[in-house]
């Protein structure tokens, strides 16, 4: 076999399928998305708002934005995992619930570390999709029919038709950014009652050494907890770390040097318990191949690179009433976060099966050339303050990274995820994206903040963060042409 493909052997996630209805399975995973969804861009237009009803600074509200990827990806790190070993139906059916519990924390928030309490809660729902992707390749292993049904699902991950960021808002303009957590909450507390009734139950299959099915009451059905426990360690230690980083002068660097060596340190102990473990979490020799960690630094690039641009930057220049056209939530909404959802959505099951068909690592090139080129297009136009041109841009960002790239991601965590842990990849990309959306926020806000102009009609501290945007693409881009070829997911016609 050609070195450019991987030796995984191909697995449809433990199971030969329950015999489920496919669209009765997919209403309940799409729900359970879109709940998830909410949580990660409903909030956008109403950014604002939350500075202005609890009095804080853009800093302090991206904080807790930062805190809620963040909390999205350390759940990411072990919750697919124990979705193999306990069932992935009662795991997701528990994710949604606790996600509602922080909705309501949310919505109740009079101050800025009541916002944060309850962003944190909602992190808990960090590796739906995944989990949802895990659970519908239980059901369908045909090539291009999971593709496709793998677009329409990872789609809704750039947002729901636009309607969430109108929503968002809309309620933000007219009932205060409470209502926006009030709707979160409605829309979880469904999402929960569907899984826990529409969707069969399914594990990981327990396997030998050998790669075959391993005898009754194996150790293999464990969760490894000192693993998990080292490992959040380490990953949050460096997210705090980053995140610290992210206020350049105001950093505490003595801070942010002891936050370092915990990680490090933790992630030593992680790899030396993982190595003794008869159940690890993740085997060790699963992390040096480049199927897990070119894709996992791949999916950190792309989400740093360009999803505060589209869920922060944007909508903020939108709003601005000096550098930028002043528009209300609303009306930033319309004009750039729903079209942008609209393009991904319309895009994603075209990708889906594309990628089946000619290549995962030749589509997700396309979309990540294509979001460099549109992120590009938008710099040299913003200052016309041309509303038709951030609507045209704001479309191809979305054709280019919501509908082709972020859909292919998601999907090379599954595809290349190994068989005796299937839970593994997906998990740790998940974690990924989260921690990339994270970062995303922390590293061009401080671009932003650093570059910002003494005259505020100047759109230069926007410019700034995205050309950090556009260098951080451009390493994706390099990165992703370590990633191995999914040869078993691909069709061979």
């Amino acid at each position: 076999m050609s070195v450019s493909t991987t030796q995984r052997p191909p697995a449809p996630a433990g199971g030969t399928g329950s015999g489920v209805r496919t669209g009765v399975l997919l209403t309940a995973l799409l729900a359970a998305c879109f709940a998830f969804q909410l949580n990660a861009s409903m909030l956008s237009p109403a950014l604002k708002n939350i500075e202005d009803t609890l009095g804080a600074s853009s800093a302090e509200i991206g904080l807790t934005q930062t805190a809620f990827f963040t909390s999205a990806a350390l759940f990411s790190l072990f919750l697919p995992r124990l979705g193999d070993v306990i069932g992935r139906r009662r795991v997701l059916a528990g994710m949604l619930g606790l996600m509602v519990v922080g909705c309501v924390i949310a919505a109740l928030a009079t101050s800025v570390p009541m916002l944060f309490a309850g962003r944190v809660v909602q992190g808990v729902c960090g590796p739906v999709v995944p989990l949802c992707l895990i659970m519908l390749r239980v059901e369908v292993s045909e090539p291009k029919r999971y593709g496709t049904l793998l677009g329409v699902i990872t789609a809704v991950n750039g947002g729901i038709a636009g309607v969430d960021s109108l929503a968002g808002g809309y309620l933000a303009d007219h009932h205060g950014f409470g209502s926006v957590f009030w709707a979160m909450a409605v829309v979880a507390a469904l999402a929960a009652v569907l899984v826990a009734t529409l969707t069969p139950e399914s594990k990981a299959p327990v396997l030998d050494d050998g790669g075959n099915p391993a005898a009754q009451g194996s150790g293999a059905r464990r969760m490894d907890w000192p693993g998990v426990a080292l490992l959040v360690v380490s990953v949050g230690s460096l997210l705090t770390a980053l995140n610290e980083a992210g206020k350049l002068a105001a950093a505490d660097w003595t801070l942010i040097a002891v936050l370092v060596v915990v990680a490090a340190a933790a992630f030593a102990l992680f790899w030396r318990t993982e190595n003794r473990s008869g159940h690890p979490l993740v085997a060790t020799h699963h992390l040096k191949q480049r199927a897990t960690w070119a894709t996992l630094l791949t999916t950190v690039l792309t989400m740093t690179g360009v999803f505060a641009v589209m869920n922060g930057l944007i909508p903020a220049f939108a709003q601005d009433a000096q550098a930028g056209l002043g528009m209300s939530a609303e009306q930033s909404a319309w004009w750039t976060l729903s079209p942008y959802a609209l393009a991904g959505l319309a895009m994603g099951p075209l990708a889906g099966r594309l990628a089946a068909t000619y290549g995962y690592r030749r589509v997700l090139r396309f979309g990540l050339v294509g979001s460099v080129a549109t992120v590009v297009l938008m710099l040299l136009t913003m200052h016309s303050h041309s509303q038709v041109l951030l609507l045209v841009t704001s479309v191809l960002v979305g054709i280019a990274y919501a509908g082709v790239a972020n859909i292919v991601l998601n999907g090379l965590g599954i595809v290349l995820s190994p068989s005796d842990n299937p839970g593994f990849l997906p998990g740790l990309n998940a974690g990924a994206f989260n921690l990339g959306a994270g970062l995303s926020f922390a590293a061009l806000y401080a671009v932003k903040t650093a570059a910002a102009p003494a005259d505020p009609s100047s759109p230069g501290g926007y410019t700034a963060g995205m050309i950090a945007g556009v260098l951080i693409l451009a390493a994706a881009i390099a990165t992703s042409f370590l990633i191995p070829k999914p040869v078993a997911a691909e069709a061979q016609d």
